[in-house]
């Protein structure tokens, strides 16, 4: 399962590529990779979070399984995300990067994203787990930040063109899936999972 999991999370990946090398990038072919990696990195971010409740309703924890797998791909689009922005938008120039970090506030909240997330990819192994103890699950809390920071990401750069159609449905999913975190919400599907 875990192998199949990792060849479907690849497959944003192929068709990019595929679309490149075919021309089917379209008119503006650096704003489609950009947002297509910006895209796959919040829907995995979406599936991660989506464990555990999978977790509380099925009563099964074989969806645990799969988190940080999922978690390291939306590691791996984020960053894929921020270095087409810093090599194709950016060439490389840290310091018009660190203007534009300081001066939009969509990449602020897409740059913290990414800062966060690191420490969780960096720390995905079972070494790092027994290493940091508790302090690791205190670690991968920032996980539900990272939601706030990434959904704002894409609200900012959204808000500019006035098209918020497709950002409220990942808002409002990912609202639900925080919600799962609440003690009383996560009692009521431990419970629904019993019956």
């Amino acid at each position: 399962m875990k192998l199949l999991i990792f060849l479907l999370a690849l497959l944003p990946l192929d068709r990019l590529i595929w679309l490149g090398f075919t021309d089917g990038l379209g008119a503006n072919p650096i704003e489609f990779i950009t947002r297509s990696t910006g895209t796959w990195a919040l829907v995995f971010l979406c599936l991660t979070l989506a464990m555990t409740p999978l977790r509380l309703m099925t009563n099964s924890t074989r969806w645990i399984r799969y988190r940080r797998m999922l978690g390291l791909f939306s590691f791996f689009y984020a960053a894929l995300h921020f270095v087409i922005w810093l090599w194709l938008d950016q060439d490389f120039d840290l310091i018009e990067m660190l203007k534009d970090v300081v001066k939009r506030p969509f990449i602020t909240m897409g740059f913290i994203s990414l800062v966060l997330l690191s420490p969780l990819a960096l720390t995905s192994t079972h070494w790092a787990q027994r290493k940091l103890g508790r302090r690791w699950a205190h670690l991968h809390r920032l996980i539900y930040l990272i939601a706030c920071t990434a959904i704002l990401h894409y609200w900012w750069h959204k808000a500019g063109k006035n098209d918020f159609d497709t950002v409220t449905i990942y808002a409002v999913v990912l609202l639900l899936l925080l919600c799962c975190r609440i003690p009383y919400v996560r009692k009521i599907l431990d419970k629904r999972s019993t019956i």
